[in-house]
């Protein structure tokens, strides 16, 4: 046991910021190195092994080690919550330039999220899966087979723009943000809290099974699985339900900063 354990955290904070000390940021990294691996733990989870955990708990401690130099103990938020958010944003960061997801898989992703805005703009309510396999051009079947295969999209999104809205510190809630193309930063276009509003409205909107999975996944932090024994269906229908719900949010956002035409033909 280090002799820091046994004083005030709040304190340590405090005197590491007026002197940088550096066996301070050593026993700072330690103690918090175990939530490195947990975060890492579960995206590695999330993207199925598409990348060495070692190099995901690798990415993760570099947003500690930022988290470290960057934490101000005089606001009111806990260094646990702050680091996480650090540490989830490093490591999709890495995830992003790394661009794992063949563009194949982005390239499906992106059609599916148009066919959903096209029809939501002509109905006015969320599209079936009929209508969007109707617009796409394939069978309901092979539109299922298409969820399965861009579900990495949907998992590095949200977290992604979580992390861009939490540089400052400011706790936002997951299931309110949506990935924005590189060049157009919704936080640069619209006032939060216009986005807020936006989202709020599409989540309030989407399907009820969509918007629970969400909510028990995001704000629960439950597993899939643990969400499919709660709603009383297979984990795979889980991950169907996760898929299909961010995109309907991402194609919203998308169709109100203008990055997807409403009248473009996708076929």
């Amino acid at each position: 046991m280090s002799s820091y354990d046994k004083m005030d955290e709040k304190e340590l904070w405090i005197e590491y910021k007026e002197t940088k000390n550096e066996k301070l940021r050593e026993y700072f990294v330690r103690k918090y190195a175990p939530l490195v691996k947990h975060i890492a733990g579960k995206i590695g989870y999330k993207i199925k092994g598409s990348v060495e955990f070692d190099d995901l708990i690798g990415y993760g401690s570099l947003g500690l080690l930022d988290a470290i130099e960057k934490y101000d103990p005089t606001k009111n938020i806990k260094f646990n919550t702050y680091a996480m958010t650090r540490i989830q944003g490093s490591i999709y960061d890495e995830l992003r330039n790394m661009d794992w997801i063949p563009r194949t898989i982005r390239t499906k992703s992106r059609r599916i999220e148009e066919a959903m805005a096209k029809i939501e703009i002509q109905k006015g309510f969320p599209a079936t899966d009929e209508e969007i396999a109707s617009e796409l051009g394939v069978s309901v079947a092979e539109l299922q087979d298409m969820y399965i295969e861009v579900n990495p999209t949907t998992i590095v999104s949200l977290t992604d723009i979580y992390y861009q809205n939490m540089k400052d510190g400011e706790n936002i809630e997951v299931i309110s943000t949506i990935e924005a193309p590189p060049h157009k930063n919704p936080d640069q276009i619209l006032e939060k809290e216009e986005i807020t509003k936006i989202l709020a409205k599409a989540i309030k909107e989407l399907p009820d099974k969509e918007k629970k999975v969400l909510i028990l996944y995001y704000y629960e932090e439950l597993t899939l699985k643990e969400i499919g024994e709660v709603l009383d269906i297979t984990e795979s229908r889980v991950s169907q339900l996760h898929t299909k719900a961010v995109m309907r949010l991402r194609a919203k956002i998308s169709r109100i900063i203008g990055e997807i035409p409403a009248s473009k033909n996708i076929n």
